[in-house]
């Protein structure tokens, strides 16, 4: 299941093939969206927001297509005129001059007026998101230790998107282990120094998964990269303090930790 660096990812795409130029056609499948579709025609994409997995497009006369990929959908970028063989069902189709992007099988999608937009109930139950890069350490230690977060575990804490947007299984466990903490802990437990670590942590791993591509390098000394430490490793030694990584369930979830060093 992608996660927010994924999800950022194909949004950067999305933004390349037709970011800021004139929309040569625009279409909607769903019937209480084609009245806007002849007012956009002439407008531009300004930028695509992510969100979780909510994609926000915003268009230059103010209007936002808000669209959730949930399980099925998926965007695909064609060139303009291009009609993929495909089995999936067309729910958008934003066209400039030389691309397309093409929204299959999403059905949470709506065209939203930026009032109804800071009163959707996605966006308003979600957190911020952990690759909005103006969010700070200081901020998410804040949400850690606020009243609503601070005795939640964080096997659970860590998977729920009104905490913060774009965090997911690898990324949770990938962040424990980096801050030493057993799943079972929560914010109310720790140290100002344990804290600090966890915050860093929590918007240092998203964002280096981004910026690499989620690389998975087995060679230690390439620091540059993400690598899993732990996700999908258990058997295999934890770098660390020597011990076994192991596999169990939380929240759910497949859960890969060293009980060696995460406390």
């Amino acid at each position: 299941m992608p996660e927010g660096p994924e999800i950022r990812r194909a949004a950067d795409t999305l933004e390349t093939a037709i970011q800021g130029k004139p929309l040569t056609d625009v279409w909607f499948a769903l019937p209480q969206l084609t009245g806007f579709a002849a007012g956009l025609v002439g407008q531009h994409v300004e930028r695509i927001e992510t969100r979780g997995k909510a994609l926000l497009t915003h268009f230059s006369g103010g209007l936002t297509l808000y669209s959730h990929n949930q399980l099925y959908g998926v965007w695909r970028v064609v060139a303009a005129g291009e009609s993929p063989q495909t089995n999936r069902v067309l729910r958008v189709r934003l066209q400039a001059a030389d691309k397309a992007i093409l929204l299959y099988s999403a059905s949470d999608i709506a065209i939203l007026t930026p009032e109804q937009l800071a009163q959707h109930p996605f966006l308003q139950r979600v957190g911020p998101d952990v690759l909005d890069m103006a969010l700070t350490v200081e901020q998410v230690k804040a949400r850690l230790l606020s009243p609503r977060f601070r005795r939640r575990q964080f096997s659970g804490l860590l998977l729920d998107q009104a905490f913060l947007a774009g965090l997911g299984n690898y990324l949770r466990v990938e962040i424990l282990w980096q801050s030493g903490l057993a799943g079972q802990r929560n914010a109310s437990q720790l140290t100002d120094t344990q804290l600090d670590v966890l915050a860093n942590a929590l918007l240092a791993i998203p964002r280096l998964s981004y910026q690499t591509r989620g690389v998975v390098d087995d060679n230690k000394h390439h620091g540059a990269l993400f690598r899993f430490k732990v996700f999908h490793r258990a058997g295999d030694m934890c770098e660390r303090c020597g011990g076994v990584i192991e596999k169990t369930t939380l929240s759910s979830r497949p859960f890969y930790w060293c009980p060696g060093c995460q406390r």
